[in-house]
């Protein structure tokens, strides 16, 4: 039996939000909803309380490290499982701390719940 899981994705680029969403909707059966700014993340984390958020690193008016310490720093968004998404192959190795981990830009779509599920340790 497949869970359905939500995952928020935190990502200033609406291409890349609608194909995380489509690619984990078809692959997975999860649910996605997307925000294109930190700050709308951060409240979304809040009142959703989704079961991952996909964050990107780089975003114009607050970079993915400034809202992952927001949201480990809120009771109410601390225990949300963030992963951070970057086309900077230096944090591959290096996740931030308070992250599950990386994926790197470009994704495949096709693989992209496996890699969220292995990171997290799920079942799909």
């Amino acid at each position: 039996m497949t869970t359905t899981r939500l995952i928020l994705v935190i990502d200033d680029e609406e291409d890349i939000r609608e194909v995380v969403q489509i690619a984990l909707e078809f692959t997975a059966g999860w649910r996605a909803v997307g925000c294109g700014s930190g700050t709308e993340g951060v409240a979304r984390a809040r009142q959703d309380r989704p079961d991952a958020i996909l964050l990107d690193v780089m975003m114009p008016s607050q970079d993915g490290t400034a809202v992952l310490t927001e949201l480990k720093s809120d009771p109410r968004s601390a225990d949300i499982p963030v992963i951070m998404f970057t086309a900077k192959a230096k944090t591959q190795r290096q996740p931030p701390e308070g992250a599950a981990g990386v994926i790197v830009k470009p994704f495949d779509p096709g693989r992209l719940a496996s890699e969220i599920a292995e990171l997290l340790g799920w079942r799909i």
